[in-house]
């Protein structure tokens, strides 16, 4: 598949879906993006979906499974722990190459548009060279590298008032490929204040130790960034199938930020 992508409006953008399936986000952004295409929001259609654990390996990707199946789009699945297993336990980096390999194989028979990381827990260099493959990031533009707890740690640790997710390009340099689209919101206000000053004169290395992600502030960061991930991903996606948004990056970013905050109230 070369990288590149032209939308005339007209034709279905194929979407190709990988994920881990390892939460309440996860499938929140798969059952979203579902849910806008089967009313006709979203001119589109899941090409595939491919998730790297199998069925019994966990139950919240079993929950994910199910889903995906309940909506008979084509599932493929290849566990990733195993893959490690049966290659003698050896370090994930000197695996990635040869599992991207097997899931590209995998893949063949199946053709997409463009691909989406939507809680795709691996880094995968060949895949973002097979396919234009667009990552959901839960921080801002020069902000959090890595996972969506360290982005939350990040806002309380910097007492941060506004943080948001971004769409971006995937490339070989984790979280750092060309961003297309963004979405900010604040956190601060009647939903964050109260919690706020309850970490007053608190450290970070406290508020770990002592609550960890129970904290009721790093709870209320979450909610509000799941609550915008799922219409920032969907709004990207209609856009790049209305030709609104290049998908390869090359015409910069574009702030969803209103439309995103008008699905939220919604």
């Amino acid at each position: 598949m070369t990288k590149t992508f032209v939308s005339d409006n007209t034709n279905l953008l194929k979407i190709g879906w990988f994920t881990t399936g390892r939460g309440e986000g996860s499938y929140g952004l798969l059952e979203s993006t579902l849910n806008a295409i089967n009313s006709g929001e979203l001119h589109g259609k899941i090409a595939f979906v491919f998730v790297n654990r199998v069925e019994g390996q966990t139950r919240q990707t079993d929950r994910l499974l199910t889903l995906v199946r309940s909506h008979r789009i084509p599932l493929i699945t290849l566990s990733s722990r195993d893959f490690r297993r049966s290659h003698g336990n050896k370090p994930w980096k000197n695996l990635r190459e040869a599992f991207d390999e097997t899931v590209i194989e995998l893949l063949s028979p199946y053709d997409a548009d463009i691909a989406v990381h939507a809680g795709y827990m691996l880094i995968a260099p060949l895949l973002c060279s097979e396919y234009l493959t667009l990552n959901l990031h839960p921080a801002l533009p020069g902000g959090t590298i890595g996972m969506w707890q360290q982005a939350v740690w990040d806002v309380i640790d910097k007492r941060l008032d506004t943080t948001g997710a971004m769409i971006h390009v995937s490339t070989i340099k984790v979280d750092e490929g060309p961003v297309i689209a963004t979405a900010v919101f604040s956190v601060r206000g009647k939903n964050f204040d109260s919690h706020w000053e309850e970490i007053d004169g608190f450290d970070l290395k406290t508020l770990k130790q002592k609550m960890g992600e129970e904290l009721e502030l790093f709870k209320a960061i979450r909610k509000a960034g799941l609550l915008r991930e799922r219409p920032l991903l969907v709004e990207t996606l209609k856009a790049v199938s209305q030709g609104h948004i290049d998908p390869t990056g090359s015409k910069g970013i574009v702030d969803l930020t209103e439309v995103v905050e008008k699905s939220v109230i919604n």
